[in-house]
């Protein structure tokens, strides 16, 4: 008599070697170019393509009709690995990324507690010491080193950095003002931040009870990035209005500009007046693994938080985030909690990290980013970023010395912003050349305001796009 266990596993082996198959035959056709980057019907449409309603009706999904539905499905994704994949910032995923999606699709280990997931729980900590590393935060002798060592730093990896984002805020929270966790925010407390700061940074501000009339906006030069001059009289001015500021924000590097404020300055008024400083380094820190461009990045080993995702420029499925705290042990006061049934002496090899997360239950992202590192070391790691980052400026090169074109800036990173005859094209029909991009289907963009003038925006996330892509493009 088959059991149902043994059905399951029949249906995993014959079912997974075609849906491998379909994947690989599709990641080929995409890196060659070969069809659309994207196809947006509507959704309706596609609802019935997909015959959504018969397979959560009927059921049936199995290895003899599974054409049917992946076939579809992978025509009407994003083609992330097409070269003309230039849109927002998103990983190509790795190989090894896709592989440890496999895997935690058969194991699911959910592991904030140890004993759920032992060995992703190691990889979460070893990966966490690495990230702390790079930046001047660990001084064990092993990435594996677990000691309780003074000085060293802390962090947790999270689904994304709105989450990351927000525990950093409140680990900073937790610094100024201990009591808020019972007794709530008072104080009237207060952050600096540039317009350009992330809007989970804004969304997070009003999670934590500060309200959004707490962000006081610093002043931003015309390509926005923070102006560290002006942050004395910011400062100044939120103190005047009844304001307890307690942190400052910066950007490394801000979303629409790739472009990164000057930490090093920043960190200097921040050391001045005791405010804990904030690094949204979600998509820039990646560049700490770059000898070239690592400069960028002067002054991040002087922040008290950081955060840092590996879904962006680390070859990493979505998602795999880190926030990284200088102070460890004010990682561990961020958030307070009850739970019998979990929360409670136990006799273990190893960690629990679930009073450190906003999450209780948390796949094992560290997997992930650990397979791609595996597979390629942190060398190529950086050099992929190196090449990313020196890709966009050939890019800007290229773009800057067309007569039809403007590019407002250098970029610093892999973030290019540019316009189509910016004497006579408004914002307006600036966002009608994206759309006319977009329903072509070859090439996918994005758009962005820089100091309120609107920009096409590219963000080169794949090394298959190369300086014929951007002919192609701007042809």
């Amino acid at each position: 008599m088959t059991t149902y266990a043994n059905r399951q596993g029949n249906a995993l082996s014959e079912l997974g070697r075609q849906v491998l198959e379909t994947l690989e035959q599709y990641r080929a056709e995409s890196e060659a170019g070969q069809g659309p980057v994207l196809v947006q019907k509507p959704a309706g449409e596609l609802a019935e393509i997909l015959q959504l309603e018969k397979w959560v009706r009927e059921g049936g999904l199995g290895s003899a009709n599974i054409d049917a539905f992946l076939g579809p499905y992978l025509d009407n994704t994003q083609h992330m690995h097409h070269p003309g994949y230039i849109g927002h910032q998103v990983a190509v995923p790795h190989p090894g990324a896709s592989l440890a999606d496999m895997v935690h699709g058969v194991a699911n280990n959910p592991m904030t507690i140890y004993e759920m997931g032992p060995a992703a729980g190691v990889i979460e900590r070893v990966l966490i010491n690495w990230m702390l590393e790079k930046i001047g935060w660990f001084s064990g002798t092993e990435l594996g080193d677990f000691r309780t060592i003074e000085g060293d730093g802390a962090g947790v990896l999270t689904h994304g950095g709105s989450l990351a984002n927000l525990t950093a805020l409140l680990a900073a929270r937790a610094a100024a003002s201990p009591d808020a966790w019972e007794a709530g925010v008072s104080g009237k407390l207060a952050i600096l931040a540039p317009k350009t700061a992330h809007y989970s940074l804004a969304r997070a501000v009003s999670i934590a009870g500060l309200g959004q009339n707490a962000i006081c906006p610093v002043p931003v030069d015309a390509f926005e990035v923070l102006r560290p001059e002006t942050l004395e009289e910011t400062h100044a001015q939120a103190v005047a209005a009844g304001r307890r500021v307690i942190m400052v924000a910066a950007n490394a590097c801000a979303t629409a500009t790739g472009l990164y404020d000057p930490l090093d300055e920043i960190a200097d008024f921040c050391s001045g007046h005791g405010l804990w400083l904030h690094v949204d380094g979600a998509h820039g820190a990646s560049a700490l693994l770059s000898a070239r461009h690592s400069h960028r990045l002067k002054g991040i080993a002087r922040a008290d938080s950081v955060i840092w995702d590996a879904h962006k420029m680390l070859r990493t499925s979505s998602l795999c985030a880190a926030v990284l705290l200088r102070d460890r042990h004010a990682m561990a006061g961020t958030f307070k909690q009850e739970g019998s049934y979990i929360l409670h002496d136990k006799d273990q090899p190893g960690f629990d990290t679930i009073a450190l997360n906003a999450e209780c239950t948390k796949a094992p992202l560290g997997t992930k980013l650990f397979w791609v590192l595996a597979m390629e070391g942190e060398q190529g790691l950086g050099d992929f970023v190196t090449s990313l980052y020196d890709d966009t400026l050939g890019f800007h090169a290229l773009i800057s010395a067309e007569p039809d074109f403007e590019c407002p800036y250098e970029p610093q990173s892999n973030i290019l912003c540019f316009r189509y005859r910016p004497e006579t094209y408004d914002d307006d029909q600036q966002l009608a050349i994206r759309n006319a991009v977009i329903r072509r289907g070859n090439f996918y963009i994005t758009t962005a305001e820089v100091s309120g003038t609107r920009y096409l925006r590219l963000a080169v996330m794949n090394p298959l796009t190369t300086r014929e892509t951007i002919r192609a493009l701007l042809d």
